[in-house]
């Protein structure tokens, strides 16, 4: 929490600036609030745990791949949006395998677990988090390439007819949205993709969702990870790829069905 929240505060304390842009080529960018925040999450965590590993972001590999304690770091999910004054962003931290944090810069909030339970932190309180799908609200993630297609790319949901007559679509372009569907904010999300369980802009999110209780799956419903890969090499190489969560069972049901039609 420490570290998200230090990440955070650069984010913020940033935004509105002309910053440097560094190309990654296909379109996409970093900023230099993204490389500052992500130092000052590594500081945070150098400081605690010396001797663990970081995979981040900006920074790539720091320490042993094979590590037992390997920190995945996104410092600035959302870059686009943060780049033109959107101010919809998160910062992630999570421990492969373990507790996991998510700030929201420009919310004040930060969603956080221990591997087991998920709490929202807000003016120095925490409170449960409790899903539920009553908001019928579903993000799905539209950002090019479509590692699925033409098997199923996220976009196909929106001309799905059972879809508008049960969801409504948003997309706001970062994985703060995961935290929503484990806050109750929204009812589910969906992107394709490849395994994103060890993604340093999905763990964190994942890890909460977990924890909060929602149900979590790939585009073909079974779990991600490599747990989940092992041994199911069907559903057109699809298995535990991509991610569906959702506040409950039967709404998870019920996009499963859309999209394997």
């Amino acid at each position: 929490m420490a570290a998200a929240r230090a990440g955070a505060d650069v984010v913020r304390d940033l935004y509105g600036q002309r910053l440097t842009r560094y190309d990654k080529g296909d379109g996409d960018f970093a900023t230099a609030a993204d490389v500052a925040a992500e130092q000052a999450i590594v500081s945070v965590l150098r400081a605690a745990r010396p001797d663990d590993a970081v995979l981040g972001e900006e920074g790539g590999q720091q320490g042993a791949p094979e590590a037992a304690r390997q920190w995945l770091v996104d410092p600035l999910c959302g870059t686009l949006n943060y780049a033109v004054g959107t101010a919809l962003v998160a910062v992630n931290v999570a421990l492969r395998g373990g507790p996991a944090a998510v700030a929201d810069p420009f919310g004040g909030e930060v969603f956080h677990t221990d591997g087991h339970t998920a709490w929202i932190r807000r003016d120095g309180a925490d409170a449960p988090l409790a899903p539920t799908a009553a908001t019928r609200l579903v993000d799905v993630n539209l950002d090019p390439p479509f590692p699925g297609a033409p098997g199923f790319r996220a976009v196909n949901l929106l001309a799905d007819e059972r879809f508008v007559a049960r969801f409504r679509p948003r997309v706001v372009s970062t994985s703060l949205a995961l935290t929503w569907v484990a806050a109750g904010k929204r009812a589910a999300y969906v992107t394709d993709g490849g395994d994103l369980s060890e993604s340093v802009h999905f763990a964190a999110g994942i890890a909460l969702c977990r924890a909060a209780g929602c149900v979590v799956t790939g585009i073909d419903g079974e779990p991600v990870g490599r747990a989940g890969q092992a041994g199911r090499a069907g559903a057109a190489g699809l298995a535990g790829r991509g991610l569906v969560v959702a506040a409950d069972s039967e709404t998870h049901g019920a996009l499963m069905s859309m999209i394997r039609g």
